[in-house]
């Protein structure tokens, strides 16, 4: 599939992340936090920038006995649609901007006439840093990144994780590798086992920059969604999370938006989130106004070799609110035996 091309609407796509929303560069935000290799933060020797998000910056760094870490530092402000994107698709990560086909985090809030999307100020980066590092320390799976301690550098929260090596799979799309359904169905697993032992209730931001592919084959899902539940917070990707749910159906969603993407090298829904999230649905006019939100093109329309069992299964994830992640486990079980 080609990084350029032409969208369904008939514009120029902008890579397979299909950000028409976004202009190609918004204005620069205040600069965050900086570490130069060689710099020391807690008890760590920082050695290379890795990525950035809507909300922090990740640093690769070595411990004292020279185990590579990665440290999440958060930003002073946050909000994805302010940060940088550079002009063109690139490889090339910096703390300045992003590439035009990584999709960041936005921050959420769900009142009862609606959603909001904001700005969130430094002090509420860290709340969330804060709760990320809770999350991630109560949650053990070898699916899912391990935070190994939080620790305070200069009065803020900073997570110390676990580095996994290898490519995200918004690299592996990019690079126009092959794309295994057995991955998915790892992520499946591990999220239905961290459910039911009580350790993380959904992932909540599952997209291809958040799952990164080992050299060895397996898949490691890093940055589930930063949430407040008690001010009606998450930190998710509209695109991937449309209705900005938070359970795990939101995680059945965005495995079928990836399924969509890589398979059509477009993206199901333009115009996220859907502007009803967070109300109480049941009236007449948030019932029409989903069912014309979630239309889409089916997929062999834009791929004419798409199976007919997959295309079925991505039917279900996007549009059935009782499809879960049972269900799916189950439909690609049996996709998967009949190739």
């Amino acid at each position: 599939m080609p990084e350029g091309g032409t969208d369904r609407k008939g514009g120029t796509q902008r890579g397979l992340a299909g950000h028409r929303d976004h202009p190609p560069c918004t204005p620069l935000r205040v600069p965050m936090i900086r570490l130069q290799a060689g710099e020391f933060i807690g008890s760590y020797r920082v050695q290379d920038f890795i990525a950035r998000g809507g909300f922090a910056c990740i640093y690769l760094a070595e411990d004292e006995a020279g185990n590579k870490v990665a440290l999440k530092v958060g930003d002073v402000a946050g909000g994805g649609r302010y940060i940088t994107r550079f002009l063109e698709i690139t490889s090339k990560r910096s703390p300045d901007w992003i590439s035009p086909d990584e999709t960041p985090g936005e921050a959420i809030f769900l009142r009862n006439d609606g959603l909001r999307i904001d700005f969130l100020d430094l002090h509420e980066i860290d709340e969330l840093i804060q709760n990320e590092a809770e999350t991630l320390l109560g949650a053990r799976h070898q699916n899912l990144v391990r935070a190994r301690e939080v620790f305070e550098h200069e009065g803020r929260p900073i997570i110390a994780m676990d580095y996994v090596r290898g490519k995200t799979l918004r690299e592996k799309i990019r690079g126009l590798e092959g794309i295994r359904l057995n991955w998915f169905l790892s992520i499946i697993r591990a999220l239905r086992k961290l459910e039911q032992k009580g350790q993380l209730a959904y992932h909540g931001d599952l997209k291809p920059e958040n799952i990164v592919v080992k050299p060895s084959g397996s898949v490691v899902m890093i940055d589930p969604a930063l949430r407040d539940a008690e001010r009606g917070l998450i930190s998710t990707t509209p695109h991937y999370n449309p209705l900005v749910l938070q359970n795990h159906k939101a995680d059945v969603m965005a495995i079928g938006v990836m399924l969509y993407e890589i398979l059509t090298g477009t993206l199901p829904f333009d115009e996220v989130p859907w502007p009803y999230a967070g109300r109480e649905q049941g009236g007449e006019v948030e019932r029409l106004s989903l069912s014309y939100f979630l239309s889409y093109p089916p997929p062999k329309d834009l791929n004419p070799n798409t199976p007919e069992e997959l295309a079925r299964l991505v039917y279900c994830c996007l549009t059935v609110p009782d499809y879960g992640l049972a269900e799916l486990e189950e439909d690609l079980i049996q996709f998967l035996r009949k190739e």
